[in-house]
């Protein structure tokens, strides 16, 4: 009976490694530029990507080819990690992402940061019809201009630098139609000719829309995204926040099969023991009963001897 407990004990640890391997999963990272997703050419920006405690390495792509990779001197005490651009040019814009390596386990590729440098062309101007000044309900129109002919024009709005709205190509002036407006679509408006996604002119100058009229629902408001000195990132977007809650959840469930499973080895191990206990008070009673016996028969036999 002693020689299956090692078989046990390997068959536990078998079984132990192979639920680890099925039910650890890395999250997402999550990747953000700082100051902003725009740079001015010639000026440096910070990437940062984040992942889950214990990463120990992290790598940088930029249009799918490693770029760049820095290793954690300390695993588990920073979840992030910065990649250093020095100036922004039209060479080092488009499209850039992360993933880290925990443990023997790489994350998935994190979502696509793209990059854009500003102050490539011309200045366009921009106006707003009817007017600056707008009651809740009506529609506005930005009109944004540029004398050199370009492709595309984008209008932002400030405080929402991550969700640009996209003009028509081929022209020198487009339409941005916005309504019926509420209060949510205050703020300070400005925006950019381009001839293509990555490289854009300057920026017009800003243009502040003031609507009148209703009480501002704050459900409606647009997300604001606000550069961070800290460099913590300024959003976690619902899917991000859904990869930590599935590795939490997986780290928990991956915790809760280990000690299942240790208990089920604890139990089995106690009913072996206990097995041995018993095999071995049978045949300490099966002894005795022999001796017993033994003595009885060899004190019969004296007696019918001194018979």
């Amino acid at each position: 009976m002693p020689s299956a407990l090692p078989a046990l004990l390997c068959l536990g640890l078998y079984l132990s490694q192979r639920i680890s391997g099925q039910t650890q999963t890395l999250w997402k990272p999550v990747i953000w530029a700082q100051p902003n997703f725009m740079v001015p050419k010639g000026r440096p920006v910070t990437i940062w990507c984040q992942g889950a405690r214990g990463a120990v390495e992290y790598q940088l792509y930029f249009e799918g080819r490693l770029l760049a990779l820095e290793r954690q001197k300390s695993p588990g005490v920073m979840s992030k990690v910065k990649f250093s651009l020095s100036a922004m040019t039209p060479f080092t814009v488009w499209q850039y992402s992360c993933l880290y390596q925990s443990g023997e386990l790489w994350s998935e590729t994190s979502d696509p940061l793209d990059l854009v440098v500003t102050e490539m062309y011309d200045t366009p101007t921009l106006s707003v019809h009817p007017g600056p000044q707008v009651v809740s309900g009506k529609n506005v129109t930005f009109y944004c201009h540029l004398e050199t002919a370009t492709s595309t024009f984008f209008l932002l709005k400030e405080g929402r630098p991550g969700c640009p709205q996209r003009g028509r190509h081929g022209s020198s002036q487009v339409a941005f139609l916005l309504g019926p407006v509420s209060t949510a679509h205050r703020g300070t408006y400005r925006c950019f000719g381009s001839y293509n996604n990555h490289a854009w002119s300057f920026p017009s100058e800003p243009m502040r829309l003031l609507v009148t009229g209703d009480v501002e629902d704050s459900s409606l408001a647009p997300t604001e995204l606000t550069s961070s000195d800290s460099g913590d990132p300024p959003l976690l977007t619902t899917e991000a926040g859904f990869q930590q809650d599935l590795a939490l959840w997986n780290h928990m469930a991956q915790n809760l099969l280990r000690i299942g499973l240790d208990f089920l080895v604890l139990m089995a191990l106690r009913g072996l023991l206990a097995e041995e206990w018993l095999c071995r008070k049978r045949a300490r009673e099966q002894a005795n009963t022999a001796s017993s016996w033994e003595g009885r028969r060899r004190f019969k036999t004296r007696t019918l001897l001194n018979k």
